[in-house]
Order: C-alpha cells, then structure tokens, then sequence
C-alpha cells in the first residue's frame, strides 16, 4: 500500500480519459488493458506492477468485443481501476482479476447510458449540419467523446482519491470468500472462452491442437514445479508455428506437389521418340 499525491491523482485520470476516450474510437488501443494498466502503473510509479496486471487483463479481455449492437464489457474501466487497488489499495493480483468483470459489467452499463445521452448531440450535429455551422459539429462530437472520456475518469479518479487509505481494503475484506473465489474461477474460464472465440473468428480450427498443447504443457510445467517462465513457453510456442509453417504445404511453396505439365499440341515427348527409334 502506498500513499498516492495529488499529482499522481491527476494523472491516473489524465489516462483514464484517454482510455475511455480511445474506448469508443478504437484507434490507439489506449483501453486495452495491457496498455491502460501500464500507463496507470507509471503514473503510479510502478510500472512492473501495471504490466502484470495488465497482462492477466488482457487474456480476460481477449473475448470482450462489440459485436453488431450488443455491447462488450468495459475493459478501460476495469483496467485503470484495478491497477488503482492493487498499488495504491495493497491488494494482490488475484483479487485485482476478481473485480475486474464487476468492475467491466458496471463500465459496460455505464458507456450503455452516455451513449443514450450522445444521441442528443447526434441529433444537434445534424441541425447544425442543415445550418452548414461546421463548428458547432466539431463542437458536438468532442462533447460526445469527453463524456466518454469522463465515464472513465471520474469512477478512476475516486477511486484513486481513497485508496490510500483503509476504505477500499476493508470493503474488499468484506465481500464473502464464495464470491471472490467463484470470480476468480470464472474469470480462469472466460481466458479459455476468448481464446476460444478469436481462433472460431480467424476460422483456424486446425491449429486447436496447439491451442490444448498450450494449456496442457503450461499446466504440466506448474505441477512439476520445473521454474520455466512464461517466456520460455513463448519461445516453445514460436517455435512450434515455425514448424508448423515449415511444413505445411498451404504455406511452403517449395513442399507442394507439382502438377502435370502439358502435352504439346503437336505431339512430341518420349513416346514419340521410341516410335522413331523402333521406325
């Protein structure tokens, strides 16, 4: 635990608006977790903290995508907030992942309302459009933005503001073993449901074998106990897609079958000659 300073609060929720701004543009990738919580971590002065929590976000979040109108859970929300708790609150990376699906669901409620909000800006830019004030549309669709920006912002901000103190350790404290426990198995779940779903989109159903190979090994090394880190099992993987590459025929020109060439029109080849010969 650690005491945050007014300037560190200023800029936690300097990112939280870029988060929740880039959220709805999906430009920059400010919200994705692996991105906000290291921004979050450094304006905390704890960036090695911000990439953990980050990374264990990020393949939370893997599943998490708009998908025509329905709206994915907010990860920027969830994001900046963990990363609050966990350095400036003194909670453990477990109980960060724990909160964030709540904390996403919430966020996802929350972009729901100020989007129904933005829809009266929408229909402003179009009056202003009739009038050519192309002005009061730039006006307009910033105002629309900086309310998603503070969606994220505010929530972040107050957070930040008590979580030095022993408020937010004691409200955590307080939510039943069940409920903690049961998140944290769900989120474990939904990591292998958003792998799941980006390989069904890419439709790259042959490559699941090294999808269960993955799980199975890291999960063999964590019983062994045999101390290999998760950038040894990258290297395995990556090493694995290389041979992967190298001899599947789809991607190696030179392992394809070749094709039967053409016979002349005119005749000629071998069969032709042994007639000769035998003329």
């Amino acid at each position: 635990m650690q005491d945050i300073s007014t300037v560190q609060i200023v800029l936690v929720t300097l990112v939280a608006f870029i988060a929740g701004c880039d959220s709805v543009l999906d430009e920059r990738m400010f919200y994705r977790p692996l991105v906000a919580c290291t921004l979050t971590g450094i304006a905390l002065g704890d960036p090695t903290t911000g990439i953990i929590v980050g990374g264990s976000l990020e393949l939370l979040s893997l599943g998490w995508m708009n998908v025509g109108a329905a709206m994915a859970p907010d990860a920027a929300l969830a994001s900046t907030v963990s990363t609050v708790i966990v350095i400036a609150g003194g909670q453990t990376q477990s109980e960060a992942i724990a909160i964030a699906v709540p904390l996403a669901v919430a966020g996802q409620a929350l972009t729901i309302f100020v989007r129904t909000i933005n829809v009266f800006f929408a229909h402003q830019a179009d009056r202003f459009a009739e009038q050519a004030n192309f002005r009061g549309i730039e006006i307009m669709h910033y105002t629309a933005l900086c309310l998603q920006g503070l969606r994220v912002a505010v929530p972040t901000a107050l957070v930040a503001a008590v979580a030095s103190g022993d408020g937010v350790k004691q409200a955590l404290e307080s939510i039943p073993d069940v409920i903690t426990q049961g998140l944290q198995i769900a989120g474990g779940f939904i990591v292998v449901v958003g792998y799941a779903m980006v390989i069904n989109m890419m439709k790259a159903r042959k490559l699941m074998p090294f999808f269960f190979i993955g799980f199975v090994v890291a999960q063999l090394m964590t019983t062994l106990e045999t101390g290999i880190t998760l950038v040894a099992l990258g290297i395995l993987g990556l090493c694995l897609a290389f041979i992967y590459v190298q001899l599947n025929p789809e991607f190696h020109e030179s392992l394809r079958l070749p094709t039967t060439a053409a016979v002349p029109a005119g005749g000629g080849g071998l069969d032709d000659d042994l007639d000769d010969e035998l003329d």
